[in-house]
């Protein structure tokens, strides 16, 4: 496994894949247990592995409490990052969710307890609750800063005006700078690619990408109807065959892993890792594997490399319309510009 720095706001060095814990547990309903739980951490580790992602409310705190004897003996050499906006337990509380300080306090000190460590190396907002004012966030995460109780901080799935205002309120206040962003990103969900990720590597974010796998879907498992999947036990982060677009885009990753002599999985994650060496910032997928077999099979693409006709075919069957006002700025462009080309430069402007 190779290493890259975690964007251009840091000097932090974390693994090119990351692991999710969501699935250490069982307090959804579907999950890993506690062994299968650390053969997957080993599994991990023993792949050169570094970097750890999990949240306060994973299977209802039982992610965090398996963390925390993972990661007793190998804490000084691991990346953890946890995250904070939800409660622990749909019946927490409306004390327990937001974005609010008092929340951000209150849980990274139940996170810290959780995985008995004195300090989490980042720290997401999970998501926007769209009431918490951004400069409220910012100060909270400074003071974690300050405290040495967090090392970064992050914003997962909020949207590109609020965080490249954060960026910039963070930069003119001197407030510790917003390191990375977290978003769903994937052959089956490239809608990042309108604001998300253009926004990232212009202003120097690192990201890290949920879901490289659709939920599953980009496996072609849900086409063989076996019951014990995310699909029928969860029942949410999934996407489907519910379109043509889908059925083409599985019908060619499928045909794209034959010719390699692949599987599904090894091509999805392949073009992930593709995508990561074309941008100027650090694109770092999270695997969320439920069993040790499954963290084999996605650590496969490891050894896969996808030549230019396959990402043609991947990138034509996947892509999503750029909407206003992508299209419309590229349209009037051509068509005033007198013929005239530009080079653009590889670093966007932000």
């Amino acid at each position: 496994m190779h290493y890259k720095v975690f964007g251009r706001k840091t000097g932090l060095r974390v693994s090119e894949l990351a692991l999710g814990a969501g699935n250490f547990g069982t307090g959804w309903g579907h999950g890993a247990e506690r062994e299968e739980a650390k053969r997957i951490f080993d599994g991990y580790l023993a792949a050169g592995g570094n970097f750890i992602d999990t949240a306060n409310g994973y299977q209802a705190g039982q992610s965090e409490a398996m963390l925390s004897e993972f990661i007793a003996v190998e804490r000084n050499h691991l990346v953890i990052a946890s995250k904070y906006t939800l409660g622990t337990t749909p019946d927490a509380g409306i004390s327990h969710t937001g974005n609010n300080r008092k929340n951000m306090v209150r849980a990274v000190e139940e996170s810290l307890k959780q995985l008995k460590t004195d300090h989490l190396d980042l720290f997401w907002a999970h998501m926007s609750d769209g009431v918490t004012p951004m400069e409220e966030i910012l100060r909270g995460f400074d003071d974690l800063v300050r405290a040495g109780k967090i090392h970064y901080a992050g914003l997962s799935n909020f949207p590109a005006w609020r965080i490249a205002r954060a960026d910039l309120l963070a930069e003119v206040r001197g407030f510790a700078p917003i390191a990375a962003i977290q978003v769903e990103y994937s052959l089956a969900e490239r809608s990042a690619e309108r604001e998300q990720l253009p926004m990232a590597e212009a202003l120097g974010l690192a990201a890290t990408l949920w879901s490289p796998l659709g939920g599953g879907f980009l496996t072609g498992k849900y086409r063989t109807g076996d019951g014990d999947n995310r699909a029928s036990k969860l029942g949410m982060l999934v996407h489907a065959e519910k379109s043509a677009r889908e059925t083409a885009l599985l019908d060619t990753l499928l045909a794209v892993a034959t010719e390699l002599g692949a599987s599904p999985t090894h091509v999805a994650i392949a073009w992930l890792r593709e995508q990561a060496r074309r941008s100027t910032t650090t694109l770092i997928p999270i695997l969320g594997s439920r069993t040790r077999e499954q963290l084999d099979a996605t650590l496969g693409a490891l050894n896969v490399e996808l030549d230019e006709e396959h990402l043609a075919r991947l990138d034509g069957v996947s892509d999503v319309p750029k909407g206003v006002p992508h299209e419309s700025i590229a349209g009037s462009f051509a068509r005033f510009s007198g013929g005239v080309t530009l080079d653009l430069p590889k670093i966007p402007v932000a």
